[in-house]
Order: structure tokens, then sequence, then C-alpha cells
């Protein structure tokens, strides 16, 4: 399995994965890092991790479509097998989609369809809902609207604030999408319409839906 991860930030969940890898737990490589903010946190990591990295700037392209194109190639030569969006704060093109028809995750700090878009923390606090999660889902033209693999559920208290339901999410975040890329990469996830399913996978136990098996 190669891996190429997108991001943006603090990159967090790029070394998740990267992490996952590294150690042996996840068969194959991550093969890049690609950020679109030169100055990402994200690249630090990669560098500690020893993973090759890439600054693609959004802003020399004369379109999106053009730059998603120019992406497209870097991922192509690279021969990736999945790429996974890891804070990424870009919308991907229908032209970048469709070069890897369900080939590409993405996590979500919300429990889909909940709360998609931007500020997901502060729309549940503000919203009440008494639980919130994480989801990581394929991706489709929509916005966060891809079919979902795994979820996962976090109790939201009285005090709780955008922030510390972030750390709350953030802790399984990093669990669930090495988990989610690993049954990818054993050929286990099927997918028909909206519905994913892992073959063999336990879906009878909360907090995790599918159950988390090695991480």
């Amino acid at each position: 399995m190669r891996v190429a991860v997108l991001a943006s930030g603090r990159g967090t969940n790029f070394e998740a994965i990267a992490k996952a890898f590294k150690e042996g737990r996840i068969k194959g490589e991550v093969v890049a890092l690609i950020v679109n903010r030169r100055n990402a946190e994200a690249v630090k990591r990669a560098e500690r991790l020893g993973v090759n990295w890439l600054f693609v700037d959004p802003f020399s392209f004369p379109s999106r479509e053009d730059y998603d194109k120019r992406l497209v190639e870097i991922l192509k030569h690279l021969k990736v097998d999945l790429v996974c969006l890891a804070g990424y704060k870009l919308l991907v093109s229908e032209l970048f989609v469709e070069a890897f028809p369900n080939r590409i995750l993405n996590i979500h700090p919300s429990l889909l369809p909940s709360f998609p878009g931007l500020k997901p923390h502060w729309q549940a606090v503000t919203y009440g809902v008494k639980i919130s999660g994480a989801t990581v889902h394929i991706v489709d033209r929509g916005v966060d609207t891809g079919p979902i693999v795994v979820q996962a559920a976090v109790s939201i208290s009285p005090e709780d604030t955008p922030q510390t339901l972030s750390e709350k999410v953030l802790a399984w975040e990093h669990r669930i999408y090495p988990q989610a890329v690993k049954w990818f990469s054993e050929g286990r996830v099927s997918i028909e319409g909206r519905k994913v399913v892992v073959s063999g996978a336990d879906y009878t136990s909360l907090p995790v839906v599918p159950a988390l098996e090695d991480f």
C-alpha cells in the first residue's frame, strides 16, 4: 500500500498514519506528504519521521482545476494507492475525485452527517448535542458527504467548549484514521453506493463502529 497524505496545518493525523506505517502496523509506506501551505507544521513532523514532503502552491496556478491536475500528476507519478486528506483546508475538485475513485479518505471531527464543513466543534457545542465524535469517510464531490467508513463517539458535558471537545475528539481521530487505512491496505473494504462494509469487522460495540482492531 502506497499512501500520500495532503495536509494544511498541524499534521497530527498525518503523523498518526505515518507512525503506523513506520512501526509496521500497516504494511506499505507513506510515500509523500503534500502541503498547500509552506509553513504548515505538518512539514516538521514529516522531517522528523523521514517522510518525503513537497509544497505545491495553489496560488501559482490559474485555477483550482489546474492546481488539482498538477496534484494528480504528482500522485500518479508516485503510484499512490490511497490518498488521505488530513486537515487539508481545500475542497478537492471533481477532476481530483474522479482520478482516484473510492481511494480518497478524509477525517472530519463530527458524527457526519451532523455538522459538516467548518467549525464542527463550535456547531456541536452551540447546538447543544450530547454526543459528537469523528468520522472517516470516502471523499465524493460534496463537502463531507461521502460514504462513511468508521465513526467514534464522545460525550459532551455542559462544561465543554469547542476547544475541550476538539481535544477529546482528536484522541480518537488518531486511532480511527490509521485503522481505516489498514482496512483498505488489507483489501477488506467493499463499497456499494453509500454503504461501506469492512469484512470481518465488529459492528456491535461502542464507542467506535466498526470496532478498533489494531489502534
